[in-house]
Order: structure tokens, then C-alpha cells, then sequence
């Protein structure tokens, strides 16, 4: 009985207590169910569930993988959560970075519209995002503030969320960084892989009224390919000869470049002076050739406009109506409407639109006539349209049936200056072997017009011929490396030269002139054999020596021995028929047949090929056919100054204009062509727009 009563008052206490843990339990859930949630603030949570776990800690579960993390606000809060999202491989918009990607790139040399392209590997680097960026900048001549446009920034976000676009200020240091790290690569390079360096200089008064000075290198490197690379693009102080010798020489100094074989520069006096100025620093630092006979070039684009120059002072009437037509019509936009009717009428396919020339720029009179030439029926139409155009056209009238004819003659008289100005500006092939078949051409088309019945042609070929003469009618006056380098040519050497001499001064002239030139090119010859040729005979003495010392020491069989045997043999031989230096190099390659005229004719490839035949010849060859005979190179750089340094970006500091301009020629693809010929329409857009902000602001 007693037992009974006391397993009921156990059974009643422990009913009691777990009427109290149930009670507890409901208590605690019921406190979790009321807590309230905390609103998330974070994009974070688009991405995750926040719940509480039975610890009663904060945490956020992922909806693509199920992990949770702690999110606890008085802890790590977001943070883990960000971690993760960014590295979530079930997220829908992850990218792994540890692993390339698949993507199809159009070929950029490719111009089928049909090819799709190649397929190559990608994956994503802020870095590589960052510094293509900085290139785009560079390239496209872009203001830096462009990375803040509303439009680039929403492209970016559309195309790459992830990247971090940054401002203004830090993609001006990104472009100077990546100057001074192209600029150490190109130093490195010029020690490596170039011989000797030609040059070619020019200044230019930019919009914020600094003298800035470009100087360009020019080489052939290891694997024969021509170089044009800007070294220097500076303030100068003056324009005196001295103060842009010292500019060159400073240049040189901080580039480690000594051994400068021409400087190519224009007609002004002061760059006379300094070519003196450079010529003494050479022979100083011990590193110049022929005693720097050869280190002033002249531009031969500056001669050729100065024969022009001559040529056109006395322009006919007939050019002078066709200039005042051109301008009737392209001054009121309704007048060009009716002439393109005009044009259309005649059913004349010509897409050239009218331009207006300046008349102090030769080639641009020459495309005005070569254009108006093409709408002569136009014309005429135009005149019975338009009432108003032969009462407006005042003394001189519309053009007739005569004047058209002189247009015609004075159009492709010009076209021979213009085609050659085109062909020996370029930079990216050579032109130093090119130089002297366009003197010995012009001179013969100048002789031409000098003997014509046609009194307009003759009175134009003798004003240009004055003007030739005083530059090119004397050897003597001229740098005789233009001569170097047509022998240097294997389609022409001696033959041709010594048939054009004869041409341009006369038989007996022409020879003495050519044996003066032949004597300098077997001089220069043999300066080049002191610098590059390793001592023969020393090679010569080692070699006996071996051959003695392998038959005195030992009978058993060596290969060596043949060796030197068959080298024994060979200068014997060799001194039986007149000795070693019975042939040079030179006149080995003066022997030898001269190579057929190909269009498809490569001569950097040529002595690539033949530079292991003619090993100090080649030394010479790399270092001639690398010279420029114009400045247009330099000049071309003064384009790319004036798009970086215009009316909106004038607060640029010298400093970041010379990287700019600097860094977007060396990282430039080496097939793109430089366009050297200004676009008209869009100079006289720019002068009139000048024009009137200066009206606007007086």
C-alpha cells in the first residue's frame, strides 16, 4: 500500500515538471514567433533567406546552393554573404575565374564578312580590363573625362558589372604609368635589337602657344624590320639652332642612343647650325661615320614643295576662274544642292565632292582642278540654271572650253609632284632607295616642259628647274648616301645610276660624277670593315696553330684535323689566285646580276636573306636603307598634338601630352598606315569654326 502511494506522488511530480518544460518551451517559441525581422538593407538578401537558427543566432541561408552563413549585424554582418555570392558556382550569373572561357573573336586583318572568326580562351581580369581600357583612351584620342560619361558608364554596367570603372584622374596616372613602362620596354629593345638610329625632327606651336619638338627614331632591327618610333615629343625654348642641338643631344642622353647615323630635317637655316652642333658632340663621344660627312639629310617633301611654289607664282587665268566657280557654288548650301542636280542630270559618276584650295598649299590647287575637271558638263548646265552665276563671277567669267583644257594640263602636271610627295612619305616601308630615281625622273619631266612648244609649260618647267638646280643640280651640295642606297638596291647598283648621271648632267659630266660617287661607297665600305669584320688573320694564326698541336700529339683519329685540313687547303688556294682580300664584299655584290623588277619585291627581305653572304655589306644595307628622306613622319605626330590638344583639353600638361602621344605610336599596331594628306572639308570646318568662336569671344 505504501509502495503505491509513493509511485502516485512520483508520477505527480514529474507530470508536474513536464507540464512546466512544456509550458517554458511554448513560452520561447511563442517569444521567437513574436520577434519581428530585421529589414534587409543589403542587395545581398535578393539572393538569400534570413532565418534563426535553434542557437538562436542571425543567419542567411543561399537560394541556389542552401548554405548558410552568419550574418549576425553586431558581428561580421553581410560581409560572408558577399564572400560567397561572389564565388557561388550554382549562382546563375557566376564566373569562374580560375578557369577560361570559350569566345569567338573577329580576326582583326580579316575583312570577309563571312568569317566568324577564331575561337580562343577568356576569362576575367580587372587588370587586363583596366589596362585595355587605358589603351582605348590612348589610341582613340579620347579626353580622360570620357570614363565618367553617363553613356560609357551604363555600357559597362550592361556589358561588365563587375569592373569597376575609375576616374578621371586615375586613368590620366594609369596612361603616364603605362608611358614609363612601354618606354623602359623600348629602351631595353634599342639596346638589343638596333644598330644605329637615323633621325627625323620638326617643331610645332600647339593651341596653348608651346614650341614643342618632335623627334622620331628610325632603324632595322635584328629580324629586318623598319622601326619608326617617337623618342621625344617636348617644349623647346627657341627655335635657334643651338637651343634644338641641345634638345637632340639631351634626347639622346636619356635614351642611351649615340650612334645616330643621319638626322633628316628641313631648309630652315637654324637646323644647319644644329647639325654643326650634333656633329661635334658625335666626334666627341667617338661614335660617328665618315667623320659625320653623311649626318645632315634634307627633306626631300620641303624641296619638292618649293619647286612647286616657284612653279605656280604666276597662276593662269584659267585656274583663276575655275577657283572663283568652285567658291560661287560652295558658298550657299542651296547653290550645291542644284549643282549635285546639275551633276546628276549629266549622269556624271563621280563621287569627288567640290573642294575649295588655299592658295598657299600646292596640293590642295592640284585636287581642286583634278575634281572640277570631272564636272566640266556640270558646270555648263549650272550656267543655265542660275542667273545670277555669270553676273557674279564678275571680269574673269565662267569657265569655256579653253580654260577646261588648261585646267586639264595643269592637273596632270601637277599630278607627277603630287604622286611623288605621297610615295616618299611613308614610314612604314623603306624610301632612302627611292630618292634618287625621283630626282633623276623629275629632272628628265622638267627638261620635258623646258623644250615644249606650249609657252605656259615651258615658262613653268623653267621656274621649277631654277629652283631644282639650286638644291639637287650639284653632287657635290647633295648627301651622297641618297646615291648609297640605290646601289644598296640588288635592281639597280651601278647600272642604273651611271646611266642617269649621263642623263641629267651630260656624258662627260656624268662620269666624272659617278667615279666621285663609287670612290665615297668603297670609302664608306672600308670604314664598316674596320668596325664589324673580326681579324682573319688571328683567326687564321689559331687555326694553324690547332692543326700543328692535333698532328703532334696523338696518331689516334681525330675528326678536327679535317677540318682545319680543308681550311688549310682552301687558303691555299686562295692565296695562289691573289690572297684573301682579292674580292671584297662589295664587289662580289657588284658582280652579281642584278635582280628582276617585281611588284611583289621585298628588299628587307632580300638582304635578310643575303645579309649571311654579305656580312659587313649587310651592317651597311641595315643602316642606309633605314634613312627617311622626308620629315613627314615627325611632322604626322604634329596631327595626332593638335587632335590631343584642343580648345577642350588645352589644360594638359606637357608632361602627360608627351606620353600620350608617345605611348599611342609605340603601342600602335605596325600595319596601320599613317594617312599623311590632310582632309580638306574638314580643315576649312575647323578654320571657320575658329573663326567664329574668335568673332564670338571679341
Amino acid at each position: 500500500m505504501a509502495s503505491q502511494n509513493d509511485q502516485m506522488l512520483q508520477n505527480s511530480i514529474s507530470g508536474s515538471n513536464q507540464t512546466n518544460t512544456d509550458a517554458s518551451t511554448e513560452t520561447t517559441t511563442s517569444s521567437k514567433a513574436k520577434r519581428k525581422p530585421v529589414k534587409p538593407r543589403s542587395e545581398v538578401w535578393d539572393h538569400f533567406t534570413k532565418f534563426v537558427s535553434d542557437e538562436g543566432e542571425l543567419k542567411g541561408k543561399c537560394n541556389y546552393c542552401k548554405k548558410d552563413f552568419c550574418c549576425d549585424p553586431k558581428r561580421n554582418g553581410t560581409t560572408a554573404l558577399r564572400n560567397h555570392l561572389n564565388s557561388c558556382k550554382k549562382h546563375p550569373h557566376f564566373i569562374e575565374t580560375r578557369q577560361a572561357q570559350l569566345s569567338l573573336q573577329k580576326n582583326a586583318s580579316d575583312n570577309d564578312v563571312n568569317d566568324l572568326g577564331t575561337l580562343t580562351t577568356w576569362k576575367y581580369d580587372d587588370n587586363a580590363i583596366r589596362k585595355a581600357l587605358v589603351h582605348m583612351i590612348i589610341i582613340d584620342e579620347l579626353p580622360f573625362r570620357f570614363v565618367e560619361g553617363e553613356g560609357f558608364r551604363s555600357f559597362m554596367t550592361a556589358i561588365c558589372p563587375r569592373f569597376r570603372i575609375p576616374s578621371r584622374w586615375t586613368i590620366s596616372r594609369d596612361c603616364y604609368d603605362l608611358f614609363i613602362e612601354e618606354r623602359s620596354k623600348l629602351k631595353s629593345f634599342f639596346k638589343n635589337n638596333c644598330q644605329r638610329v637615323s633621325l627625323t625632327t620638326d617643331t610645332w606651336t600647339s593651341l596653348q602657344r608651346i614650341n614643342y619638338m618632335c623627334i622620331t627614331a628610325h632603324f632595322i632591327d635584328n629580324d629586318w624590320k623598319l622601326h619608326k618610333r617617337i623618342i621625344n615629343f617636348c617644349p623647346i625654348s627657341s627655335h635657334k639652332g643651338e637651343a634644338v642641338g641641345r634638345a637632340i643631344e639631351t634626347c639622346l642622353l636619356e635614351w642611351g642612343l649615340d650612334k645616330v647615323f643621319t638626322v633628316t630635317v628641313d631648309n630652315a637655316s637654324s637646323n644647319d647650325v644644329a647639325i654643326s652642333y650634333l656633329k661635334k658632340k658625335l666626334a666627341n663621344w667617338g661614335v660617328s661615320v665618315a667623320n659625320s660627312t653623311y649626318l645632315h639629310m634634307r627633306c626631300m617633301a620641303h624641296i619638292i614643295n618649293l619647286v612647286v611654289q616657284d612653279g605656280l607664282k604666276d597662276v593662269n587665268d584659267s585656274v583663276m576662274k575655275v577657283r572663283d566657280a568652285v567658291r560661287y557654288i560652295r558658298s550657299s548650301p542651296a547653290r550645291l544642292k542644284r549643282f549635285k542636280e546639275c551633276v546628276l542630270h549629266e549622269k556624271i559618276e563621280s563621287k569627288s565632292s567640290l573642294c575649295l584650295d588655299v592658295p598657299t598649299r600646292w596640293n590642295s590647287t592640284y585636287l581642286m582642278l583634278n575634281t572640277a575637271q570631272k564636272y566640266e558638263r556640270a558646270f555648263e548646265r549650272y550656267e543655265s540654271q542660275d542667273p545670277m552665276f555669270k553676273i557674279d563671277m564678275g571680269e574673269n567669267g565662267i569657265p569655256d572650253y579653253y580654260d577646261w583644257t588648261q585646267v586639264r594640263k595643269m592637273a596632270d602636271m601637277l599630278a607627277h609632284f603630287y604622286e611623288l610627295t605621297l610615295r616618299i612619305s611613308g614610314s612604314r616601308y623603306v624610301t632612302s632607295n627611292l630618292f634618287f630615281s625621283e630626282v633623276s625622273d623629275l629632272a628628265f619631266i622638267l627638261n620635258q616642259w623646258i623644250n615644249s612648244n606650249d609657252l605656259d609649260m615651258k615658262s613653268m618647267g623653267e621656274r621649277m628647274k631654277v629652283k631644282f638646280d639650286k638644291y639637287w643640280g650639284d653632287v657635290d651640295k647633295m648627301n651622297k648616301i641618297i646615291y648609297f642606297a640605290v646601289v644598296l638596291d640588288p635592281r639597280d647598283k651601278f647600272e642604273f645610276m651611271e646611266y642617269s648621271f649621263s642623263q641629267m648632267y651630260g656624258k662627260e659630266k656624268g662620269v666624272e660624277l659617278f667615279n666621285k660617287v663609287k670612290s665615297c661607297l668603297f670609302d664608306l665600305f672600308n670604314e664598316y670593315k674596320k668596325m664589324y669584320q673580326p681579324d682573319v688573320e688571328q683567326f687564321n694564326d689559331n687555326s694553324s696553330q690547332q692543326l700543328s698541336g692535333s698532328c703532334s700529339t696523338t696518331g689516334s683519329i681525330n675528326p678536327k684535323p679535317k677540318f682545319f685540313l680543308k681550311h688549310h687547303y682552301k687558303k691555299q688556294k686562295l692565296e695562289e689566285s691573289g690572297g684573301f682580300d682579292s674580292k671584297t664584299e662589295l664587289e662580289v655584290y657588284l658582280s652579281e646580276a642584278i635582280q628582276e623588277e617585281k611588284d611583289d619585291f621585298d628588299i628587307m627581305k632580300w638582304w635578310k636573306i643575303n645579309s649571311e653572304r654579305f656580312p659587313i655589306l649587310g651592317k651597311m644595307a641595315r643602316d642606309i636603307l633605314a634613312i627617311p628622306v622626308s620629315t613627314v613622319a615627325s611632322e604626322s605626330a604634329f596631327s595626332t598634338g593638335g587632335r590631343v590638344l584642343d580648345s577642350f583639353r588645352s589644360s594638359l600638361t606637357p608632361k602627360i601630352v608627351e606620353g600620350l602621344i608617345c605611348v599611342q605610336n609605340w603601342i600602335r599596331p605596325l600595319n596601320i598606315q599613317v594617312n599623311v594628306e590632310e582632309d580638306l572639308e574638314e580643315l576649312e570646318k575647323l578654320e571657320e569654326g575658329m573663326l567664329y568662336t574668335l568673332s564670338y569671344l571679341c
